[in-house]
């Protein structure tokens, strides 16, 4: 029997387990890559080519090529190719489990929201 993929399991099943969270987070766990990916959720599901990502956040390409490929890595960024462009886009399913892995015991199940807040907790 084949060993099993842990990111496969995540996506079929939309259960983060400890492991992929802690994961998730160290790739998060850098300045520029955090920006890289803040980028690309404002940017929205249609995601942003590497040479408006540079120009934007003034990252050389060869360091943005890199940090990108360790947000691919981490399930948190997808990459298409498009002709010879590449395209990255934030993997918004997998921010939201990792948020909603983050909160799950929050509060002992009550809701941590302040009475009328209409803060977003996921996209």
């Amino acid at each position: 029997m084949p060993p099993v993929d842990a990111g496969l399991c995540f996506y079929k099943l939309r259960n983060m387990n400890e492991k992929t969270a802690v994961a998730v987070l160290a790739a998060l766990a850098q300045d520029a890559r955090l920006r890289v990916f803040r980028a690309l959720v404002g940017a929205g599901p249609d995601g942003m080519t590497p040479g408006a990502l540079s120009a934007m956040l003034d990252i050389p390409g060869s360091t943005l090529t890199f940090h990108l490929k360790e947000l691919v890595h981490a399930n948190l960024v997808s990459v298409e190719r498009d002709g010879r462009n590449l395209h990255y886009r934030p993997a918004l399913a997998q921010m939201n489990d990792l948020l909603a892995y983050l909160t799950d015991h929050c509060c002992m199940g009550q809701s941590c929201a302040p009475r009328g807040s209409k803060s977003r907790t996921a996209c």
